[in-house]
């Protein structure tokens, strides 16, 4: 049993630049056979370049790339069993969506007969038998992302690359084609790199999720890890919606005790990594903060703003000079009104401390 069995995909110090501009800089992380993983960041932050590295269209100027284990750095594009979907969809406008489909196999020299029947098991996969004789520009944007998608999964990839498919669609269409994408990741098994700068497509779609910035990882974890342990206010501030509320604190001597704008804090975890006195931010999500109208330790506050949302309604209030966010079910948010004073307090549990400076966790 060799070290990387199992590992689909592993990026060891990947590094790129363009003259000045640096896209990618010491990107290593490793993807599971059978995973969907997801790249995550802001525009021009190097989610474009990784996938284009992977597939063979960027040559690196240093790192090692590795599909299922072999050195795969410098080979040709048709030797590595990737495939990948871009964001514009790159149809043949003059060709039908029949031979949108075929057009990659008798590249490769497959025999007729089997184009057909590819052909015609992926159009029922992706549900387009009917389309099959129709034109790109005949389709909805759902049918043509979906003709997209079915030019590359017809040559049967081992990794299939997704360059932020969804971004061209509307918002219903967006929501059914992550679940198409769900769907088919179950169906056939195959490992999905997916790369969005859209937070809920990530979330609801990712397994696993690589958090980018300036063209390097900085944190890898599951939705729900990234959420409860951020490494820093970077992705504090980009993993959960609302955000995560930010102050800033002093940390006590006892290195448990924060003092706030809203008063002294006492975290139940005891600071491990800082120092009595420094200057700390304490994070807090916004569902973490409680109305609480019979408690007569609450803090408080000041409605500023409410909107509704549905279901849950996000309340800010100004408090100790400064403004939170918090989530509650639109029950409890039905009555308020700008300018009410509300009692609230924080769940003590759940709070997070960043370094002031440099803004990593410490607790």
């Amino acid at each position: 049993m060799t070290g990387n069995e199992g590992t689909a995909l592993r990026l060891s110090g990947i590094s790129k630049s363009y003259g000045s501009v640096r896209a990618l800089h010491d990107l290593t992380f490793d993807v599971a056979e059978g995973r969907f993983f997801v790249l995550f960041g802001p525009s021009s932050h190097g989610k474009t370049t990784t996938l284009r590295t992977i597939a063979g269209l960027v040559a690196t100027d240093a790192g090692r790339l590795e599909i299922f284990g072999k050195d795969m750095t410098t080979a040709p594009i048709a030797g590595r069993g990737v495939s990948m979907v871009f964001q514009s969809f790159a149809l043949y406008p003059h060709l039908t969506v029949y031979n949108n489909f075929a057009y990659p196999l008798r590249e490769e020299g497959v025999a007729r007969d089997e184009i057909d029947k590819r052909v015609k098991e992926t159009a029922a996969m992706l549900k387009l038998s009917h389309r099959l004789e129709r034109k790109p520009n005949t389709l909805s944007g759902g049918e043509q992302q979906r003709v997209a998608l079915g030019r590359s999964l017809i040559r049967r990839p081992k990794i299939l690359l997704l360059d932020e498919p969804l971004t061209n669609l509307d918002a219903k269409l967006r929501h059914d084609m992550r679940a198409e994408l769900k769907r088919l990741h179950r169906q056939l098994g195959m490992t999905i790199v997916y790369a969005t700068p859209d937070e809920l497509e990530a979330l609801s779609m990712g397994e696993e999720i690589a958090v980018l910035r300036d063209g390097s990882v900085v944190q890898i974890g599951t939705p729900d890890e990234l959420y409860e342990n951020p490494v820093d206010t970077y992705v504090a501030g980009k993993i959960g919606s609302p955000h995560m509320n930010m102050l800033k604190a002093t940390l006590g001597h006892d290195l448990a005790t924060l003092d706030t704008p809203l008063g002294k804090i006492i975290s139940p975890r005891k600071v491990q990594a800082g120092s009595a006195g420094e200057a700390t931010l304490m994070g807090i999500r916004p569902s973490d903060i409680r109305v609480v109208p019979h408690d007569k330790a609450a803090i408080a506050s000041r409605v500023h703003l409410v909107e509704p949302l549905g279901d849950v309604t996000v309340v800010s209030v100004e408090a100790g000079g400064e403004t939170l966010r918090i989530v509650l079910p639109e029950a409890a948010a039905q009555s308020m009104q700008v300018g009410d004073t509300v009692p609230i307090t924080i769940d003590a549990a759940k709070i997070h401390i960043f370094r002031a400076a440099g803004g990593q966790a410490i607790a």
